[in-house]
């Protein structure tokens, strides 16, 4: 350790592959560092709309109203990628998609999501405050099961030179179930999905609200779920899918939107706007911050959700459903997240608004 000034180490994921891996390199690193030292960084926690959760659901009193059981149907967190491993199939074919994003990425918002408020988000003690309530959310989460699990792999994913298992079954596509065991989010499902080779670059969190009640004997026809849509890429936007009576002399619900784009509302090409999540990760690092960094119990609790399903995976030798290169995923998926998750589609207004607010990436 330094005797001047002050010593902080930024480690990359990834942070293990399993518990076990987890806890040695956590005790390797005890030896010589105090968690206070210690930076794990996962670049998500950096980009600008996930930066932007806390003060969006305790800066605004309208929300909390809206943010519990009673409200919310499901919640989706999704991750597309349009490419496949593109040379790194050696390195990925050791980890999958659960390790490579779900696991860490987007169960880090999901914890953002569903997080009771704490002490304070700004301040010398900020960073403990809110880790210490993200890890009462991980607490929260049961082991997740082989049954709340649909694996995918695209067609032609052993063709990557650098695999050497052509026989392998490592999922490039996963979609999962769990559930926060808290007061607030008691029996809403919380999905994940998240995949390559698929038809778009795309992650966005999706609040999908229970039907109004009584809607369709007031308004003589059936009115779709509202939905709170936070879109992290291709560009950060906000958007709630509401219900309006269509134009002239018909009452017919017709679903609109309420939105707000970054990209319209601010400058994202000045520096101060919009610095990449490395930029501003290692920002923190410098001036002590480590609010948006994963401190040890986190990992250890992450882990512990996800080893047991990893564990059966590979054991078992799961096979996953292939799916078509530059598809939507495996043909099980719209099955699954209805099912499981209960999350009603109204795709043609999602398409309509990214293609209008420039949210739809180009492959």
């Amino acid at each position: 350790m330094a005797d001047h000034g002050w010593t902080r180490i930024i480690i990359e994921k990834p942070f293990g592959r399993d518990l076990e891996s987890c806890l040695e390199l956590s005790s390797l690193l005890s030896k010589h560092f105090d968690e206070h030292h210690l930076y794990r960084i996962d670049h998500y926690l950096g980009k600008e709309m996930v930066q932007n959760l806390l003060m969006f659901r305790f800066g605004n009193s309208w929300l909390e109203w809206l943010w519990n059981r009673n409200a919310v149907q499901c919640v989706l967190i999704e991750f597309k990628e349009p490419f496949g491993t593109e040379g790194r199939g050696g390195y990925f074919d050791q980890y999958g998609i659960i390790r490579d994003v779900i696991q860490n990425h987007l169960l880090q918002i999901l914890t953002l999501l569903a997080m009771e408020p704490p002490v304070e988000i700004e301040g010398p003690d900020a960073g403990d405050y809110i880790r210490d309530a993200k890890v009462q959310v991980l607490k929260s989460i049961p082991a997740i099961r082989k049954a709340d699990c649909l694996l995918g792999q695209y067609e032609g994913y052993t063709s990557d030179p650098t695999i050497e298992d052509k026989s392998t079954n490592c999922p490039t596509f996963a979609a999962i179930r769990c559930f926060v065991n808290t007061p607030r989010w008691h029996n809403v499902p919380f999905i994940f999905t998240a995949g390559k080779a698929l038809d778009e670059k795309k992650v966005n969190i999706r609040v999908q609200f229970k039907e109004a009640p009584a809607a369709a004997s007031l308004v003589g026809a059936k009115c779709a779920h509202n939905e709170l849509v936070m879109s992290l890429q291709p560009k950060e936007a906000i958007y709630m899918k509401t219900n309006i009576k269509s134009p002239g002399f018909s009452s017919v619900p017709v679903q609109s939107t309420m939105s707000m784009n970054y990209h319209n509302l601010f400058d994202m090409n000045d520096a101060s706007n919009g610095s990449d999540a490395y930029t501003r990760l290692i920002l923190d690092v410098l001036r002590g911050k480590n609010g948006s960094f994963v401190r040890d119990d986190e990992l250890k609790r992450s882990w512990e959700i996800f080893t047991p399903l990893l564990n059966k995976i590979e054991s078992k030798n799961v096979k996953p459903e292939i799916y078509r290169y530059g598809s939507s995923g495996p043909h099980k998926l719209n099955t699954f997240i209805k099912e499981r998750g209960g999350y009603v589609e109204n795709d043609d207004l999602d398409e309509a608004f990214d293609m209008r607010n420039g949210l739809k990436s180009a492959l």
